[in-house]
C-alpha cells in the first residue's frame, strides 16, 4: 500500500490525527492529557508552529496546525517520540504508542470554507462520539481548544492561535461579544451536525481544498520526486501517480471533476478509470471508491470483477472457437 503524500511548505496548513496503537488509550488518565498539551506546547516553541484547533479522545487526537517553516515532518517526530517517551516512563511501559503513522490533511486555508470546516470538525468531535448529553453545551467537553475559544487571552493556552478561525467567521475581534457570537454560531452548527460531504472529504485522502491548489500541489510534488535526492518521496508517490492518471481519463471522457461528481456510482467511465488505477497503481479499492465518487470498495470490486469475468467468458469462448478449426 502507497504512503500517503506528506507535502511541505512554509505556511502549510494541516490537520493532524493519529491513533493509539491497535485503538488502544492514548491517554490513560487527566495527567497524561495534560503531558500532552504541555508538549505539544513545547513542540510550538521549537519549531514556531501556531495551533488553531484541537481535541483530545480517548485513543486518537485531532490537530489543526500551521506550519510557518514548512516542517511538520521534524516537529511531529519530535512531538509524537516525546510525549511516548514521557506517558512510557509514567507508567513504566516500554513500545509503541501512536499506530503507524499520522494522518496530515493539507488544507487550502487561500479558499474560503475548507479551513473553518476543519475547525468545526475538530471542535465538534465530541458531538459526534456522542460525549456530550442533549442538555449539555459544546464547552463542557474540556479537552478541545474550543471552551479556550471562549476565554479572555490572558487565559488561554499561550500557542493556540484563535485570529484566522474568527476572521474567517467574520466575527468582531477577539473580544466578549466575538467570542458569544463565536459560541452561538458554533452551538447551532452543532445541531445541524451531518456534516456530509464536508466530513467524508477530511477523512479521507491527503488534500481538502480548491482543485486548481490540488492540481498545483501534485504538480510540485511529481517534480521533487522525480528528483535524485528525494528517496523518501518517491516512495509516497503512489498517489500522485494515481492523481495523475485520473486526469489523464478526465481529459480523454471530456469530464471535470464536477461531472464525475454528477454521474452515477457505475457509470462505464468511472469503471474504466478505476481499472487503469488497479492495473497501473497499488492504490487500494477503498481509495478508488471514494476518488471516483462510486460509493463502497465492494461496488468497484464487483463492477471490476463482473468486467472481467464478461472478458475472461469471451476469451474462453475465442479459444474453443479456434480450436475447433
Amino acid at each position: 500500500m502507497p504512503r500517503p503524500l506528506r507535502i511541505e511548505f512554509e505556511g502549510a496548513i494541516y490537520h493532524v490525527m493519529n491513533r493509539g496503537d491497535r485503538r488502544e488509550p492514548i491517554f490513560r488518565d487527566e495527567a497524561d492529557r495534560k503531558r500532552f498539551l504541555e508538549t505539544l506546547g513545547e513542540a510550538c516553541a521549537k519549531t514556531d508552529w501556531q495551533v488553531h484547533a484541537l481535541c483530545l479522545m480517548g485513543n486518537h487526537f485531532h490537530l489543526v496546525v500551521e506550519t510557518p517553516k514548512g516542517n511538520l515532518v521534524a516537529g511531529m517526530k519530535w512531538f509524537l517520540g516525546t510525549y511516548t517517551a514521557r506517558v512510557n516512563r509514567r507508567h513504566k511501559l516500554s513500545g509503541h504508542l501512536f499506530s503507524g503513522r499520522y494522518k496530515a490533511l493539507l488544507v487550502d486555508a487561500a479558499s474560503p470554507g475548507y479551513f473553518r470546516t476543519v475547525c468545526d470538525y475538530v471542535h465538534l468531535n465530541p458531538v459526534r462520539a456522542k460525549l456530550l448529553a442533549a442538555e449539555q453545551a459544546l464547552r463542557d467537553y474540556a479537552w478541545s481548544s474550543y471552551p479556550e475559544y471562549l476565554k479572555p487571552p490572558a487565559r488561554r493556552w499561550a500557542w493556540l492561535r484563535v485570529e484566522r478561525l474568527l476572521g474567517e467567521m467574520r466575527l468582531p475581534k477577539d473580544s466578549a461579544a466575538g467570542r458569544r457570537e463565536f459560541e452561538r454560531q458554533m452551538e447551532a452548527r452543532r445541531r445541524q451536525e451531518s456534516g456530509g460531504e464536508e466530513w467524508a472529504a477530511i477523512r479521507r485522502g491527503w488534500f481538502f481544498g480548491a482543485d486548481e491548489l490540488k492540481e498545483e500541489l501534485l504538480a510540485r510534488a511529481s517534480e521533487r520526486v522525480g528528483a535524485q535526492n528525494y528517496g523518501a518521496e518517491r516512495q509516497e508517490s503512489g498517489e500522485a501517480k494515481a492523481e495523475r492518471l485520473v486526469r489523464e481519463e478526465l481529459v480523454k471522457l471530456g469530464w471535470t471533476e464536477a461531472e464525475l461528481r454528477r454521474r452515477r456510482k457505475g457509470d462505464a467511465g468511472k469503471v474504466r478509470i478505476a481499472r487503469r488505477l488497479r492495473q497501473e497503481t497499488t492504490m487500494t479499492l477503498a481509495w478508488i471508491a471514494a476518488r471516483l465518487q462510486m460509493g463502497l470498495w465492494t461496488h468497484v470490486s464487483n463492477l471490476l470483477g463482473a468486467k472481467q469475468g464478461t472478458e475472461t467468458e469471451s476469451a474462453k469462448k475465442r479459444v474453443s472457437v479456434k480450436s475447433e478449426d
